[in-house]
């Protein structure tokens, strides 16, 4: 009787040992997992401080521009041309210029009307070569490289509908480099398209 007591006490105490080696075990288990989790978010932090540290925010000069009916046809175009659509890049071209007219500059002065004037028929005639060439997407692509340098003027000294991120693409014509304007800092490469759709780099945020 006295051994089968002995023997309950025996596996009494196993078990509890066992159940507390067990917390003890989850306890710690959950600790490492909280602490690669800490990690992992303040790594991607210090990724994003980084990338934030590289970027130059330049402000915008107001106006009585609206420019959000203009903007949101070049953003097409760029979705166009990074998804290799070389018909929808027309379509986008066509918006381009169709916006010009409803824009109202009444309130500009005269240095600014001067100026305007100048990027309009500038971008108009990238955009009329953008329309006339489906089919023809690397020359549609070249004209939207000269473009974007007129559409990174316009809303800087015009005012921008929304932050504007100005991607670089360091390897577009012949190593040169070329850029796009995006309000997304993801970059979906319009001057390759799906052949490297990621390539290229936020350079500048303008707001």
């Amino acid at each position: 009787m006295k051994t089968l007591i002995f023997s309950l006490l025996a596996i009494g105490t196993l078990a509890l040992s066992s159940r507390k080696e067990n917390k003890e075990q989850k306890k710690s288990t959950e600790t490492s997992m909280q602490h690669d989790m800490s990690t992992m978010s303040d790594s991607s932090a210090m990724d994003n401080m980084a990338m934030d540290a590289k970027v130059t925010v330049t402000t915008a000069k107001k106006t009585t521009a609206d420019l959000t009916e203009l903007y949101s046809h070049y953003t097409h175009l760029t979705f166009a041309l990074s998804g290799d659509d070389d018909k929808e890049a027309v379509s986008a071209a066509k918006g381009i210029l169709a916006s010009f007219p409803k824009i109202d500059i009444n309130g500009f002065s005269a240095e600014q009307k001067k100026e305007f004037a100048d990027l309009e028929s500038s971008i108009s005639e990238h955009a009329e070569h953008i329309a006339d060439n489906a089919g023809k997407i690397d020359h549609q692509r070249e004209h939207l490289d000269l473009m974007s340098a007129d559409f990174y003027d316009l809303l800087k000294d015009f005012g921008t509908p929304k932050p504007v991120y100005k991607v670089f693409c360091p390897m577009y014509n012949d190593n040169k480099g070329a850029f796009w304007l995006s309000d997304s800092r993801e970059v979906k490469n319009p001057y390759y398209g799906k052949e490297m759709l990621s390539c290229g780099e936020v350079q500048e945020e303008i707001k």
